[in-house]
């Protein structure tokens, strides 16, 4: 398992310019755009809005980083044939998994860490709950990194993993309150919002910078824990049976 792990961390890391440094690119200019224009309008939970906006932003670049390792590296072998190289070996299926989902997890950090770093010096930012941040961020980047390795495992082609990442992926992180709170939503909305998982990671892993949430973070962490579980089980399953690996 930790030569599957090694190799799937130096994929990504050989080209980090590409997996590291351009999505901290782009969450920096996500927080030039929206921090110019509203910061000095807009206060959430009393917070300065650039503020509010950088763990958002942060856990947004962890999950879609996480999912791409996993389900990219996936659809890629499957495709080129090299996947083979990856079954043969005697690894079990629940190795297979935590070697790819872990090296997904590390890269989602790698990426938030890079985002904190560049974004940080924009907005004070403080550390109410540091536990509460890591949990959320490792708990959030295993969710992902699972549904990577399940959309890596669903897709024949790199076309319909796309649409797997543009017609759930994305619309869940960027309907979670990355960049607002739902607090701000009509009640329907509000309601409607209670039902996207990702909105009880990004609102965790906020709760541990200012103290304050739009849900209960024990609530929060219950239900990303319990997401976390339902992926990872579907996960092994589809590994176990071999669906479009070995069959």
């Amino acid at each position: 398992m930790t030569t599957l792990l090694r190799k799937e961390v130096l994929r990504f890391w050989k080209v980090s310019f590409q997996t590291v440094a351009a999505p901290v690119l782009t969450a920096i200019l996500y927080l030039l755009i929206f921090s110019h224009v509203l910061d000095e309008h807009v206060r959430v939970h009393g917070v300065p809005y650039a503020a509010f906006l950088i763990p958002g932003l942060v856990m947004m670049s962890v999950l879609q980083n996480a999912f791409a390792n996993s389900s990219s590296s996936l659809i890629q072998s499957k495709v080129t044939g090299s996947i083979v190289f990856v079954l043969l070996p005697p690894i079990s299926y629940v190795e297979f998994f935590f070697a790819f989902v872990g090296a997904a997890v590390l890269r989602g950090l790698v990426v938030g860490l890079g985002v904190f770093a560049a974004t940080a010096i924009f907005a004070p930012l403080s550390f109410a709950a540091p536990l509460w941040i890591l949990v959320f961020a490792v708990l959030g980047g295993g969710i992902m990194g699972a549904l990577g390795v399940i959309g890596g495992i669903w897709a024949d082609k790199f076309d319909q993993l796309a649409g797997f990442q543009n017609f759930l992926i994305m619309p869940l992180t960027m309907l979670s309150g990355v960049f607002y709170s739902i607090a701000s939503l009509p009640p329907f909305w509000q309601q409607v919002s209670h039902f996207n998982p990702v909105f009880y990671i990004i609102d965790g892993f906020r709760f541990g910078f200012f103290g304050v949430s739009d849900a209960a973070p024990e609530l929060s962490v219950t239900v990303v824990a319990a997401c976390f579980v339902v992926v990872t089980a579907v996960a092994l399953a589809f590994l176990r049976s071999g669906y479009k690996l070995r069959n």
